[in-house]
């Protein structure tokens, strides 16, 4: 949890220390970020085959097929992460004007600026992602936290002397962003190759593909990079709805999102848990343990996730004063912040916490359809028609948004009562399969 705290405070600090020049610029890195999440989910979703790859591996007592599993991840993560960076450096000016092309010209020449610079970073943020999913498959997230502490630390004096300093504005954040990140694929890369963990990238065949241990990791992780993708993706066109409404309402929702995403940071704690507790589980065969465990994990999900809502909720009107914005977006993206903290206490770790439940056991196709369909159905469509054709909009997009997690709650509620969501588990624990 102190993890996902320390991942958000990088974009929590771009966007506060990059207000100071402008809503402009608050809006354009707001938008390119929007993108930027929709990559590093890319590759979060690969991370996470990896991970739970390597969770089953370990859960199976298979502790050197579980290091081949994590160089192999390694260079799928590379491999996809260069050629993703060279296509969206090609495409970056008409892939912006395509997205939002309504914006105004000072919004966009910030964001074109930002983007330019965080392609760079794509690569080096597939390696952390992969090596923080490594550490955390086989029970280790502290040291994917003090690495998270070290990027926070690096961003801010990197953020305190471009951007305020030298007077880089937008730019200044991008490069700080990206050496830190950068200093975090190093320096977690050389820890996995430490001999005393579990899982390491000494250990193992040579870093040459193994196309079956690849072929398992992309069956969990390309249905999981697709749903995430289209999902993000959804989310970029909902903003380009937002972006029809102007500047103001654009960095009322840049504010949101960056609060809304501290509120929720237990749940998404959680959602990695469950893939080392539940993989594991489902590696040693157990199921009975796996769904114990997984109702269990939920409860408490429920319990300190419900608590962080209150929490933001209530300090919300005193954080707010740290932004560099005016009283209309202010005013805007509080009664945002209050939408999505009031019902992400109740809806929100069903929604997002337990699908990863069905993932680790190797059901993947079910989420990834229901989240694709209930994002196109009720955030875009209703979205769409509550925000433009009643005009209500940031505020429509983001009842919608509810809409979205209601649907999603209903359809992984009734998925994991039943036993269809485990059919996928015995017989396809990694070890077996390599043994038969």
């Amino acid at each position: 949890m102190l993890e996902q705290v320390l991942s958000i405070t990088v974009g929590l600090a771009d966007t506060i220390m990059v207000s100071s020049v402008g809503e402009a610029a608050v809006s354009g890195v707001s938008l390119v970020d929007m993108l930027n999440v929709l990559i590093i989910n890319i590759f979060s979703a690969l991370a996470t085959g990896g991970a739970v790859v390597v969770a089953q591996l370990l859960g199976a007592r298979e502790r050197k097929r579980a290091c081949d599993a994590a160089r192999q991840l390694y260079l799928v993560v590379i491999a996809i992460s260069l050629g993703i960076a060279v296509l969206i450096m090609l495409l970056r000016a008409p892939l912006l004007r395509l997205l939002f092309g309504s914006i105004e010209d000072d919004v966009m020449a910030s964001a074109l600026t930002y983007l330019t610079v965080s392609v760079f970073s794509y690569p080096v943020l597939a390696v952390y992602n992969a090596g923080a999913a490594l550490f955390r498959a086989q029970g280790n997230s502290r040291i994917s936290m003090l690495i998270a502490g070290l990027i926070n630390v690096v961003n801010l004096i990197g953020n305190s002397v471009l951007i305020f300093v030298l007077d880089w504005g937008v730019a200044g954040a991008a490069l700080s962003s990206l050496f830190s990140r950068g200093v975090a694929a190093v320096v977690i890369t050389i820890l996995l190759f430490h001999p005393e963990h579990t899982v390491t990238l000494r250990t193992g065949a040579r870093f040459r593909p193994d196309f079956s241990l690849i072929r398992r990791i992309l069956q969990i992780g390309v249905p999981n990079g697709l749903e995430n993708s289209l999902f993000q993706l959804g989310r970029i066109l909902v903003v380009s709805i937002i972006a029809l409404f102007g500047t103001t309402q654009i960095a009322a929702n840049a504010v949101a999102n960056n609060l809304d995403a501290v509120a929720v940071i237990p749940g998404q704690a959680m959602s990695l848990a469950m893939i080392t507790v539940i993989g594991q589980c489902i590696g040693a065969g157990d199921t009975a343990q796996a769904r114990y465990m997984a109702k269990k994990m939920l409860k408490i999900t429920y319990l300190i996730n419900g608590a962080c809502c209150l929490l933001t909720i209530a300090v919300t009107p005193l954080v707010l004063r740290i932004y560099s914005l005016s009283p209309e977006a202010l005013s805007l993206g509080m009664a945002l912040i209050f939408i999505h903290n009031g019902c992400a206490a109740l809806v929100w770790p069903a929604s997002f916490t337990l699908p990863n439940v069905l993932r680790a056991a190797n059901d993947v196709r079910y989420p990834m359809i229901c989240s694709i369909a209930s994002m196109m159905l009720l955030r875009l469509a209703s979205g769409y028609v509550l925000a433009v054709v009643f005009g209500l909009g940031a505020i429509g997009i983001w009842i919608a948004m509810v809409g979205d997690w209601v649907c999603r709650t209903i359809c992984f509620a009734l998925r994991f009562r039943g036993t269809r969501w485990l059919r996928f588990a015995p017989g396809v624990q990694l070890v077996a399969q390599s043994k038969g």
